[in-house]
Formats: structure tokens, C-alpha cells, sequence
């Protein structure tokens, strides 16, 4: 029963692999987008959009996500705001993306030219995906903190460490590797997200550029619209673009989640 559930898996590596490698070159690396009959060309600048994007997604989620989990997993059982607040995080984590998106849209795309910097941007998608990684983190985080044994944390305790010395030196550690786990799987969501960035970053032809400086507030092109948009194209160029954009997109997951792992076993170790 493991190998049949193994192959759906592998079907799709393969796919990938067979249609996409075709297309990977270093022109689709460093080349911007073909246009209609264009032939060649690359994803370059949705590559720099893509981590820019996920980036700022995990700057926002990252940090609420861990303080919120260490509040939860300290409460006390009859506390109604944990109480509320794990049941909120139960509910987001089966919000549908697309509500992400339109949350995001009209708050950060339309709602936020009052002060004069609304618009499609890397900004507006980062903190729509935000909102999906943010319950994944907090929820992964509190478990991994509640894992830790608590002889562990009495020993802290005798040893006259107080509440913040004996979470930050002993609880947080310990519980690092599951709360990289739980970082990882919500970055690898966040970053196969299409609809919330149609709605907030949309898409760009351009590098993620203004006067040699980055710009976080302009239009902004990514993998997972890339290739919704050259997938649906009746150009041959484009579609086969749309595979290597998918098997690149796949790797970056990969190579995002080795280095989680990687991570998680030196802490354990040490």
C-alpha cells in the first residue's frame, strides 16, 4: 500500500522532470519572459519574485506565529482567549486561498492608496500569504512546544531559571526541529499559492527593479502565476516554458525543506 501511494508521487516527479527539463538552461535563469512568438527566453525575474514574495510572507508569519504559539502552549486549559485564539487558527488553516486574496486586495491594494502607496506588490502578496502560513506555523509550533518533556523544564525551574530563561534557552530549543517542520510546510504552501498573488502582486515582465534599487511596490511576477498564465497559452514556447517553470518551482520547495531538515539535525545533535 506505501509503493501505491508512492505512485501519484512519482508520477508527477517524472512528469516534471521529462517535460520540464527540456526548457532548463541558464537563459532561464537570468532571461525575462518571451512574448507571444518569441521564442527562448526564461522566468528569471519571477524567480526573484517568487522568493521575494514568500520572503516577506514569512518575515510577517514567522515571528506572530512562534510568539502566538509559546502564549498558547504557556496558558492555562480554561484561558478563553487560547481557547479562542487555537480555535481561530484551527478555522484559518481551511480558509480558502482565494479569500486571502480578496482580504489582501481590498486592504493592501485599494485600502492602502489612502496613504499613497496602494497598488499591486510584492508587499500586498506577501501578506496575503501571510495569512495562509500564519495558523500552520502557530498550530506546528504549539505542538512541538507541548512535545517537549516537561521534566525538562522542571529541571530548568530548579535550577532558579525563571519563565523566559528556562522557553528561551531550554522549551524553544528543544522544540526547534518541529517548529522548522512547520515552518517549512507553510513556506512550501505559501509559495505554490496563484490565486492570492492574482489578486495582490498580479504579474510583471520586468525585474523586480526600479533605478538599480529592488522594489517591493510595484507589480510582481512569480512562478505559480507564471505558469497559470503560460499554461492556458496556445504557443508551443510558452507552454514548455510553463513545465520548467513547475520543475524549478518543485526543486526550490525541494532545496527550501533540505535545508529545514538539515537544520533540524544539527539542533537535535547539538
Amino acid at each position: 500500500m506505501t509503493l501505491v501511494a508512492l505512485v501519484p508521487l512519482f508520477s508527477v516527479i517524472f512528469m516534471l522532470v521529462w517535460r520540464g527539463s527540456k526548457q532548463l538552461s541558464l537563459g532561464v535563469f537570468t532571461e525575462l519572459p518571451p512574448t507571444a512568438f518569441e521564442e527562448g527566453g526564461g522566468f528569471g525575474n519571477a524567480i526573484v519574485g517568487t522568493l521575494a514574495i514568500v520572503g516577506i510572507a514569512a518575515l510577517i508569519s514567522v515571528p506572530f506565529g512562534i510568539l502566538g504559539a509559546i502564549y498558547l502552549s504557556e496558558a492555562d486549559s480554561e484561558n478563553r482567549l487560547a481557547r479562542s485564539a487555537r480555535f481561530a487558527a484551527k478555522v484559518l488553516s481551511g480558509f480558502p486561498s482565494i479569500l486571502a486574496g480578496v482580504f489582501a486586495y481590498g486592504a493592501m491594494v485599494i485600502g492602502a492608496r489612502v496613504w499613497g502607496w496602494g497598488g499591486f506588490s510584492a508587499i500586498a502578496g506577501g501578506v496575503a500569504l501571510s495569512i495562509l502560513m500564519l495558523p500552520m506555523i502557530l498550530l506546528t509550533a504549539e505542538n512541538a512546544l507541548h512535545m517537549v518533556p516537561r521534566r525538562m523544564k522542571e529541571a530548568s525551574y530548579g535550577m532558579g531559571a525563571t519563565s523566559t530563561q528556562t522557553m528561551l534557552n531550554v522549551t524553544l530549543p528543544t522544540a526547534l526541529p518541529g517548529i522548522l517542520t512547520g515552518i517549512m510546510l507553510a513556506v512550501a504552501r505559501a509559495a505554490g499559492e496563484t490565486a492570492p498573488l492574482l489578486f495582490t502582486a498580479l504579474f510583471s515582465n520586468y525585474w523586480l527593479m526600479s533605478n538599480g534599487k529592488i522594489d517591493l511596490l510595484q507589480p510582481t511576477a512569480s512562478l505559480a502565476v507564471l505558469i497559470y498564465n503560460f499554461s492556458s497559452m496556445p504557443f508551443e514556447n510558452q507552454i514548455e516554458m510553463s513545465w520548467a517553470a513547475a520543475l524549478v518551482l518543485v526543486l526550490l520547495v525541494l532545496f527550501m525543506n533540505l535545508i529545514g531538515q538539515a537544520v533540524s539535525r544539527r539542533s537535535i545533535r547539538a
